[in-house]
């Protein structure tokens, strides 16, 4: 059967992914580029352990080496660039860029001093506009135009409504512009743990998880598939990246899945839907999660906790899923003897360590995050060591910190683009105006304004990375979200926009992870999203659950210990139940080929028992019982 290569999925990323369009560096200069960005995450490792130094100080320096690494890294349009190119505009849009930052950095005492008096300076306030623009200008290259859109159009708002004075220096020279809460987040917490991932990958643990999912799901009904979810989910809790998660687990579980007899739109699909999952999956859940914690003012580990039961269904609804479409097409798992076996995957077990003692360090709140995530490299380091199949070396050790350099990039400006977005809701007093809107359009009802902000979540994150979408929609609809008006709680809110942010990279018409699926499994990129789509429905389902039950973020309220254990229990049964009912009724079989109404049926009752109240409980699972006993009583017929 027909698999893309390597250079068809490079291609298919070169052309919807702008993360994957970076200036080609050889010989000497891509030395010197290399050593730069390990030199950055060694600087940020110690800064993060060990820096006392006032935050105007510490972030400028962050802001302008980003800027200058992400210059470095990314012409100015896609395509092929010349080895070792680096236009004469670019190195003057660098300095421009990167001069105010480290300006800023060595009088930063002067110029706090100054306060709204810096602003009376020309030079000043021509070095602040300059660094702006060189940020927007790198958001274009390396995030994406949409967000860019949107921060243009504030921009555009504020000065209309603020002094032009005050604008710039709210949002360059105080921290309620671009060194707000998401940039300082990223410089504090996110770039070490980017940086852990990095290294993580380098003791094989993709290998190992792949492995791990074909020995306990290979052998199953269709097992190549459950293997692309299981192991999906895993390697997700890493890398808390779709795209690349789709292209590293994908290149083994797609072919395998195609030969089983799965189609390739399908294959696909279920690679996409379940890479894309990974960044839900605790706990590291992609750069967004730290962020979340800081947004949501509490503790990292309650969020990776919070998120437990959502990232459960997810993948239950997946795995559910696949099942179904191997029965209906009759398919096979993988010959016992290909399989490997758990004997021998059982002396690797010491390649979770690095997992074990970062979940123990942060949830024991034993330490910082940073110090935590620290000793996890640390660790990972050591595991690397004694794995003699992978076993980690010098040159990988200086991979792994280019590799944290680099991915931090992207991550920074979305998180300064955010800072900017932030600083103009600020200045303008938008948020009043914003939910005064969102209120009249959905006439105060919860379930409108969830709809709403759902497609604005979607609409925005495609093509853009999760945390950016994140750090704009915790800015502007979660709090609309919280209002008094719409009610909805702030975790749940916060997990609302989360969700949604992620399932913009399955959802038509610009799925990036659907697309490098479709790459590797040679089949329609369309019709690949729109199988991944169906594959995640928990993924648009859960949100609006939580957001009416709470509970499935463990918010109990004053709810007493026996009741929070009834609840939880009741919860997972009705959801699963439920999502097997909405899995079935889209797969179009249970027993045999569903009719169209009974399929139809089979969906609203199972999402009647997602519905929070036992009234719904009992319709759906009336509903869901009819079917099941018609369908089986069916075939039972049939076959006699």
């Amino acid at each position: 059967m027909s698999v893309g290569s390597a250079a068809d999925v490079e291609e298919v990323m070169k052309k919807y992914d702008r993360e994957s369009n970076t200036r080609v560096w050889e010989g000497v200069p891509g030395q010197v580029v290399r050593w730069l960005s390990v030199l950055f995450s060694l600087y940020s490792i110690y800064v993060t352990l060990f820096s006392t130094a006032m935050p105007e100080v510490r972030l400028n320096i962050f802001l302008g080496t980003i800027l200058i690494l992400g210059y470095l890294h990314y012409p100015i349009k896609k395509g092929n660039v010349k080895p070792n190119s680096l236009p004469v505009y670019d190195i003057l849009i660098m300095i421009a860029g990167a001069g105010p930052f480290f300006y800023f950095a060595l009088h930063a005492t002067d110029i706090i001093k100054l306060a709204t008096r810096v602003t009376k300076d020309p030079l000043m306030v021509a070095m602040a506009v300059c660094a702006v623009l060189a940020y927007m200008e790198l958001c274009r290259r390396c995030v994406g135009v949409p967000i860019l859109v949107v921060v243009g159009l504030l921009l555009v708002y504020t000065f209309a409504n603020v002094r032009f004075g005050k604008v710039v220096y709210d949002l360059f020279y105080t921290t309620t512009g671009l060194m707000n809460t998401p940039i300082n987040v990223c410089a504090k917490y996110i770039v070490v743990f980017i940086i852990f991932g990095a290294f993580l990958e380098r003791t094989g643990i993709s290998t190992f998880f792949i492995d791990l999912a074909n020995c306990v799901a290979g052998a199953s009904s269709g097992g190549p598939a459950k293997v692309a979810v299981i192991s999906s989910a895993l390697c997700g809790m890493v890398s808390g990246s779709s795209v690349g998660n789709t292209v590293t687990t994908g290149s083994v579980t797609i072919p395998m899945m195609k030969r089983t007899g799965y189609r390739g739109e399908f294959a696909g699909a279920v690679e996409a839907a379940a890479s894309t999952g990974g960044q839900i999956m605790p706990p590291i859940m992609g750069a967004a999660a730290f962020l979340m914690a800081e947004y949501m003012g509490i503790p990292y580990a309650h969020v990776a906790l919070k998120a437990v039961l959502p990232a459960i269904l997810y993948f239950t609804g997946i795995y559910i899923a696949v099942h179904l479409e191997a029965k209906k097409l009759g398919l096979k798992g993988i010959p016992k003897e290909e399989l490997p076996k758990l004997k021998e995957l059982l002396p690797k077990i010491y390649l979770l360590l690095p997992l074990i003692v970062l979940v123990v360090m942060v949830s024991t709140n034993m330490y910082t995050m940073q110090f935590s995530a620290t000793v996890a490299i640390g660790v990972t380091i050591l595991v690397g060591l004694v794995n003699k199949d992978n076993r980690i070396n010098l040159n990988k050790i200086i991979d792994a910190l280019e590799s944290g350099g680099k991915g931090t990039i992207s991550v920074a400006v979305a998180c300064a683009m955010a800072g900017i977005v932030a600083g103009c809701i600020t200045s303008t007093g938008l948020a009043s105006r914003l939910i005064t809107i969102i209120v009249n359009i959905s006439g105060g009802r919860a379930i409108i304004a969830l709809f709403l902000t759902m497609l604005c979540c979607i609409i925005l994150g495609m093509g853009v990375p999760t945390t950016a979408t994140y750090c704009i929609m915790a800015a502007t609809c979660a709090p609309i979200l919280i209002s008094p008006q719409i009610g909805i709680m702030k975790v749940c809110a916060h997990f609302f926009v989360f969700y949604f942010g992620i399932v913009a990279d399955i959802t038509p018409p610009v799925a990036l992870a659907a697309y490098a699926g479709s790459a590797i499994a040679k089949s329609p990129p369309m019709k690949t999203a729109f199988n991944a789509s169906r594959l995640a429905i928990a993924a648009f389902i859960c949100p609006y659950i939580f957001c009416l039950n709470p509970a499935m973020l463990l918010e109990f309220g004053n709810m007493s210990g026996g009741m929070m254990a009834f609840t939880i229990i009741q919860l997972i049964i009705t959801s699963l139940i439920g999502l097997f009912g909405v899995a079935a009724g889209l797969c179009g079989y249970l027993y045999k080929d569903i009719p169209i109404v009974l399929r139809i049926l089979l969906v609203a009752g199972g999402i009647s028992m997602m519905v929070p109240g036992t009234l719904t409980d009992v319709i759906g699972l009336a509903a869901l019982a009819a079917v099941i006993l018609y369908q089986r009583r069916g075939a039972a017929t049939a076959a006699s």
